[in-house]
């Protein structure tokens, strides 16, 4: 599947955070990018520029192409409730993401990789699509063979984020997708309600 390779910092430099995760350059250079950085006066955004920069940031944060992201907002609408809302918890109900999530990668990014170099399962099967959107009860676990690889075992090590709707058992290198999260239970700061105006126009 195709997605952004560019440079992160920069872009986490062009939201005013580090929507990638730890970002050692982006702690130095927390201003925008650009020839005059720091010093540039920028006027006030349009409307229509501050719904665009949010649809932006949760594209990048949960790496979705602008194609994939707007057949989720159709998909989000048309169910019953609150259609932002809805739409995070579609982008957190993806199998990468869980990935992330219960800590077997330090990135997104890292997690897509290795949902689709095969060594993810779910429910015991082989699962290498990315997208592929997980059910409450679902279980994600490390295929038996992938349980030794090196970078698996540092980022589980390195994981200290705890999720309410997901359980994680550290023995067998599995988790349970208990539930469809909340909105107050979602940590990434995005302001879906710009997104769904913005897709509304």
């Amino acid at each position: 599947m195709a997605r952004y390779t560019g440079p992160k910092s920069k872009i986490a430099r062009k939201f005013g955070e580090a929507i990638f995760g730890d970002d050692k350059s982006f702690e130095k250079k927390n201003y925008p990018p650009g020839q005059h950085g720091n010093n540039r006066r920028r006027g006030k955004k349009s409307e229509y520029s501050v719904q665009l920069m949010e649809k932006q940031k949760a594209k990048y944060t949960y790496g979705i192409l602008e194609k994939q992201f707007r057949n989720l907002f159709q998909t989000a609408k048309r169910k019953e409730g609150v259609a932002g809302e809805i739409l995070l918890q579609l982008c957190e109900s993806r199998l990468d993401n869980v990935v992330y999530r219960m800590g077997i990668s330090p990135t997104r990014s890292g997690a897509r990789q290795l949902v689709s170099h095969r060594h993810i399962t779910v429910n015991g099967e082989l699962v290498n699509i990315p997208s592929y959107s997980l059910k409450a009860g679902d279980v994600v676990g490390v295929r038996e063979k992938s349980k030794s690889l090196q970078s698996i075992q540092d980022s589980l090590t390195a994981s200290s984020a705890v999720y309410e709707w997901i359980s994680w058992n550290s023995e067998k290198k599995e988790g349970t997708y208990v539930t469809i999260p909340e909105r107050m239970q979602i940590p990434e700061n995005i302001k879906e309600q710009l997104i769904v105006e913005l897709y509304s126009k």
